[in-house]
């Protein structure tokens, strides 16, 4: 049995299906199984990470954990990751961050010292651990979904801003061969893992563009404009500004190279932008 916290996430939706299709037991958790739209082979079990609930049964008879933080926040990771030593869990999968560098730098990044905070406890915990260190999502582009739908414009600080962008399903994948590993070749593991191409915020607008045939562009927006949007109840504007400033350092070069690392370890190369954009289009028509 592996649990899934964020099993409606894109990244753990994913994960549920990949574990599914290789014959594994899944427990998938969701605050609401009634609109989850979870595979029916999927055991679907109400479970609200951020409140009182006893999390015990949740992992009762697990074999392998998948966590992720976005699921709840820090506290609630920290407290499933507990209950999943106290239930005999063997081993943990941690959707980490690929701003955690291992050095003192993560105490001075907002998202750097959450994921290194969760890291130092799974290590702590005496589990078999695997971080899969992601970032620089493709899905964050849905949030120029509606501005794409409305105008076909998106609006940013930084529009040279080079990245890597990663598909869900490639994160997926690989977290999904680390729960499943009987080899122990990916335990104490910390893998950095990104898309298969540097490519610009202008150039990912265009890729969509071309992905819903409609011609898209970036308009330029103040650094401030552009963390005001960002910023949510889940996420403050100081750390949406943190994150602009890093985007403009990363006109000249990404701040990470193209990583190998879904190739060498899932045995298939990496999905690129485009791809994404396809798989997609329906969000941005």
């Amino acid at each position: 049995m592996i649990v899934v916290t964020g099993a409606t996430g894109n990244i753990g939706r994913s994960l549920v299906g990949r574990l599914l299709a290789e014959g594994a037991a899944v427990r998938a958790l969701t605050r609401d199984p009634a609109r989850a739209g979870l595979p029916a082979e999927a055991e679907v079990v109400r479970a609200d990470l951020t409140g009182a609930d006893d999390l015990a049964p949740l992992l009762a008879g697990a074999e392998a954990l998948f966590l992720n933080l976005a699921a709840g926040g820090d506290r609630a990771a920290t407290a499933v990751l507990d209950a999943a030593v106290k239930a005999g869990v063997r081993r943990v999968v941690l959707n980490s961050s690929m701003a955690v560098t291992d050095t003192p730098a993560d105490d001075t990044n907002h998202i750097a010292r959450m994921h290194a905070g969760l890291e130092r406890a799974v290590r702590d915990s005496g589990l078999e651990w695997t971080f899969v260190r992601g970032g620089n999502y493709s899905t964050n582009t849905l949030a120029w979904a509606p501005s794409i739908r409305e105008s076909g414009v998106v609006r940013d600080a930084h529009p040279g801003a080079q990245g890597v962008p990663v598909h869900e399903a490639d994160l997926a994948d690989v977290a999904a061969v680390a729960l499943l590993d009987r080899s122990g070749a990916h335990q104490g593991q910390a893998y950095l893992v990104t898309g298969p191409e540097v490519v610009t915020i202008a150039e990912q607008v265009a890729e969509i563009g071309r992905a819903i045939g409609r011609e898209t562009r970036v308009e330029q927006i103040s650094e401030e404009e552009a963390a005001e949007a960002m910023s949510g109840p889940h996420f403050p504007k100081e750390a949406a500004l943190e994150l602009v400033k890093r985007f403009g350092e990363m006109v000249d070069a990404p701040s990470f190279p193209v990583s190998d690392v879904v190739e060498r370890v899932t045995g298939h190369p990496g999905r690129t932008f485009a791809q994404w954009a396809r798989d997609h289009a329906a969000d941005f028509s």
